[in-house]
């Protein structure tokens, strides 16, 4: 298979939402904001309980909304299995059953989620769009079909567009380059590695895969050597973030700067183990408020680490941009046999306005673990690291040093906790 020349993605933009004025986005969004927390509240009896005596109303801004609880992986999956016999979605969904919800997946956990009937539930023909896939195109979707919703949330997106798909799954690569030698498809949705199996495939058989000039990937990251190496079989590879929970996230567009953020999301940043925002560009969790009715999560923490990035993407969408996927937040570690977890370590810090963020770090060896939190502080009253430690203790039940060091000196990685240990 040799390299061929990659056409130009065609202009244009999936529709005018994309490049509104960010104010007027921002009104509407708060507005529909506090119509779904209204509807959360009635329609979903997990939130009449998150959220019993919010006034709705009033939370109509960014401000208002991180006031509310986030709600995290772990603890959907709690309520989940705790009213799994009456409620598999835990109390989250506006509805059990019937039309409203067509399908019901399964991630590990598991934890189930429902797919509501509207048009494109997903929001992931927005994403498709700004990969260069247009109506008419053959989508060929290896993702899995298998029990989560991967497949089908690509799927859908491709429909709303206007594509026709072929459902590859995954596995059975040589019946795979059959069909797209036989069908040619102009795109290609699923993981970079199994499109990398697929194409390295083809040219260990000759399979005829020219007609792939188009990909959007999700699942996996898609560091910059293997776009390229992409880039080399004649595929322009874009990058999508969605999750099972919540849809769509954000997408690549032509400017390769960033993910823009959807349409349908509030998406904020926050300190890991806390639901306190960031400012631009540091990196934290990523928190996802969704606006369909049928599943309204509010600030769902995804577990994902990622930054907001300034400025509007060069493309023309003026939607806020993100650096994409950056690893993940949960860092609980085990500590001479006890857990400590980034909420730990939040709680110590709100104890002392002085101070600004920390990074716990677990050094030593496993049985002769050494605990040092190192703290941001401008201002060092005297007694203040002791007085820290002395918070540590309490919240965790564990000894640890402090260190205090010069506002901006700590990574801006999004750790909270990082284990150092020597494991030989």
């Amino acid at each position: 298979m040799n390299a061929r020349a990659l056409p130009p993605v065609a202009g244009g933009f999936f529709d005018a939402l994309e490049t509104r004025p960010p104010a007027e986005r921002e009104a509407a969004q708060s507005q529909a904001l506090a119509r779904q927390v209204a509807h959360a509240q009635r329609a979903a009896p997990a939130y009449a309980t998150l959220l019993a005596g919010v006034d709705a109303g009033t939370v109509t801004s960014r401000q208002a909304l991180a006031r509310l609880p986030v709600t995290r992986k772990h603890e959907l999956l709690e309520r989940q299995r705790a009213a799994r016999a009456s409620d598999p979605f835990g109390g989250f969904a506006a509805a059990v059953r019937g039309p409203a919800l067509p399908r019901v997946f399964a991630s590990p956990g598991p934890i189930y989620e429902p797919e509501g009937a509207t048009r494109d539930y997903w929001r992931t023909a927005r994403a498709l769009f700004a990969a260069g896939l247009r109506s008419g195109d053959l989508v060929h979707n290896a993702f899995s079909y298998h029990m989560t919703p991967g497949a089908f949330i690509m799927e859908a997106g491709a429909h709303a567009l206007g594509c026709s798909v072929f459902p590859a799954g995954i596995g059975q690569t040589e019946q795979q380059l059959q069909a797209i030698a036989d069908l040619r498809p102009a795109g290609y949705v699923g993981t970079p590695s199994f499109l990398r199996i697929l194409l390295e495939k083809a040219q260990e058989s000759g399979s005829d895969v020219s007609s792939l000039r188009r990909a959007l990937t999700g699942g996996e990251a898609l560091p910059p050597s293997l776009r390229d190496w992409f880039a080399g079989c004649g595929v322009d590879v874009y990058q999508s973030y969605a999750t099972a929970d919540v849809g769509l996230i954000a997408y690549e567009t032509s400017a390769r700067q960033g993910l823009v953020l959807d349409e349908g999301v509030i998406v904020e940043i926050v300190r890991p183990g806390t639901g306190d925002p960031v400012p631009e560009g540091e990196v934290g969790e990523v928190v996802v408020t969704t606006l369909q009715p049928e599943y309204p999560l509010l600030r769902f923490g995804t577990g994902d680490l990622s930054a907001l990035l300034p400025g509007p993407c060069p493309s023309g969408r003026t939607n806020t941009r993100i650096k994409g996927w950056m690893g993940r937040a949960d860092q609980t570690t085990k500590v001479r046999g006890m857990f400590v977890h980034p909420g730990q370590v939040a709680e110590v810090m709100r104890r002392f306005p002085e101070a600004g963020k920390a990074r716990l770090v677990v050094s030593g060896e496993m049985a002769d673990d050494v605990m040092t939190l190192r703290v941001e502080a401008a201002a060092r009253p005297a007694g203040l690291a002791e007085r820290i430690g002395e918070g540590v203790r309490e919240v965790t039940k564990l000894r640890a040093s402090v260190e205090l060091v010069e506002p901006g000196s700590l990574p801006n990685d999004g750790k909270v906790i990082e284990d150092a240990r020597s494991y030989r």
